[in-house]
């Protein structure tokens, strides 16, 4: 199967029922998206498909075909997108297990709302878990990086 992952085209040989998630990691070797639950519920796994922030441990193979996917290691090579700017500035992260669904989750909310109210961010933010409880940064982070986005930084 040919799948298209940040921008790539790259040939993958596996089930077309193997969740996204683990073809992202054991095929792929991209270890930047997250195992949490499984059932899609704590957003650790969170990528982008089609521009839409979607749970990859539990979307099969065959559902992607033909679709882009975009992973947190295919946002920037040098930490320089304005979400990733944002979460190192403010020091978001505390264990950082959930930041890159947060990152991924963040990104899709800053690419259809430019500058998100906190009711806006808390409703796009509310299928991700963060176990340490770090949501006030996070919700200060997405205001700054929509900050550097509108200036182009």
């Amino acid at each position: 199967m040919k799948l298209n992952v940040n921008d790539r085209e790259i040939d993958v040989e596996a089930a077309s029922d193997t969740p996204l998630l683990w073809v992202l990691r054991d095929h792929l070797g991209m270890t930047g998206t997250k195992y949490g639950c499984g059932m899609a519920l704590c957003g650790a796994c969170t990528v982008h498909v089609d521009g839409v922030a979607t749970r990859s441990c539990v979307l099969p193979l065959a559902a992607v075909e033909g679709k882009r996917i975009a992973t947190i290691e295919g946002l920037s090579a040098d930490r320089s997108h304005p979400v990733q700017q944002a979460w190192l500035e403010l020091d978001v992260p505390q264990c950082g297990y959930c930041q890159s669904g947060q990152i991924m989750s963040a990104v899709a909310l800053l690419e259809r709302t430019l500058a998100p109210t906190d009711d806006e961010i808390d409703a796009a933010m509310s299928g991700n878990i963060c176990r340490c409880g770090t949501y006030p940064r996070i919700r200060k982070a997405i205001h700054r990086a929509a900050e550097l986005s509108s200036k182009g930084e």
